[in-house]
């Protein structure tokens, strides 16, 4: 196993280079570049300004040359300095002469992200799957009938419309929660445990909005599933061995019908920054999505390439912890990866 995951990881390398190098030039077909950008805000910048600021960001260099530079920055873990005008690194936090500490944008958003999004993933767990569950053991019964119509109505809903309603409902007409950030004023102010509160009540619209929109295709994934292990031999091995019925559903079928859904959920993790995209910028949430959102719109070529990167570092990790869960899940794949 130890063999097996090293050799997942050294293949990371190589992989991680080709979706940069792809993403790179990919990125450069776009038209523009932060130049365009500048000059659209100030209308009497002259050709030879926007020349002399390409090429104080070496846009007036080969792109090759361009790949080049930032690839020998990445080996050390600097992604390099955004575009705009705060000159603010992209990735990790710097130190002035001064011993003044500048925060990296990456560092700064990602959290947030990862927070929302795994928060998202704890409700679409504990609602999907009972629900799965319940639809497979009423099969064709009230029960199912009316989780399967409400799945559908999940795929229906497009969720920055879900959004919207609900930021009109419960923040504009009756002002139950926060529609905008993660702090109110004042936020500051507050003690401790009030910081948190105030920081989970701004998280509430997201966070739902993620997760309806999310357990509608894992529940049914999760049914289907169901069915089809509960019709196979060893479940009924199981039940006229007189086995409880909780531990035949929960103790055998259960673990195998999830195999898929380890899958699903490893390859679901880079939505943890592209789904993010537009609740982020629904909700004014200062996260990875909205700043790659903001990052594209200004051409700001190394926080979109910083960005880049790590979904798809996240996604091979991903799919390196699936294989994993996938191996500890199922003996057979597990006595697989020790030879």
């Amino acid at each position: 196993m130890l063999a097996y995951l090293l050799k997942r990881l050294l293949w990371m390398v190589p992989l991680l280079i080709g979706i940069s190098l792809i993403s790179f030039f990919i990125m450069h077909l776009a038209p523009g570049d932060i130049t365009t950008s500048e000059a659209s805000f100030n209308p009497k910048a002259s050709e030879e300004s926007r020349q002399k600021l390409r090429a104080l960001y070496n846009l007036d260099k080969p792109v090759i040359v361009q790949y080049g530079l930032w690839v020998k920055r990445m080996a050390t873990l600097d992604f390099g300095t955004s575009f705009a005008s705060h000159q603010r690194p992209v990735f990790w936090q710097t130190k002035d002469k001064d011993g003044n500490i500048t925060l990296g944008m990456i560092q700064e958003a990602l959290p947030i992200t990862l927070l929302i999004n795994l928060l998202s993933l704890g409700l679409i767990i504990s609602v999907a799957l009972p629900l799965g569950i319940i639809s497979a053991l009423k099969q064709n019964q009230l029960a199912d009938r009316s989780i399967t119509l409400f799945v559908f109505i999940g795929f229906a809903i497009p969720g920055f419309w879900l959004a919207l309603i609900l930021m009109y409902w419960t923040g504009v007409q009756h002002a139950w929660l926060p529609i905008s950030g993660l702090e109110s004023m004042g936020h500051e102010n507050l003690s401790g445990l009030g910081q948190v509160a105030d920081t989970l009540k701004h998280l509430i619209l997201p966070v739902s909005i993620s997760g309806l929109t999310g357990l509608a295709g894992i529940s049914l994934f999760v049914r289907n599933g169901m069915l089809d292990v509960l019709h196979q031999d060893y479940i009924t091995t199981a039940r006229s061995k007189g086995l409880n019925e909780n531990r035949v559903i929960y103790g055998h079928a259960l673990r195998n019908a999830l195999l898929p859904l380890i899958t699903i959920f490893g390859l679901s993790i880079p939505g943890l920054i592209g789904g993010s995209v537009i609740a982020e910028s629904i909700f004014a949430i200062p996260g990875m999505g909205k700043l790659f959102y903001d990052a594209v719109l200004m051409r700001d070529f190394p926080v979109i390439m910083g960005i880049l990167t790590i979904g798809a570092l996240l996604t091979m990790i991903g799919n390196l912890l699936a294989d994993v869960a996938y191996a500890w899940a199922d003996p057979r794949v597990r006595r697989g990866v020790i030879k």
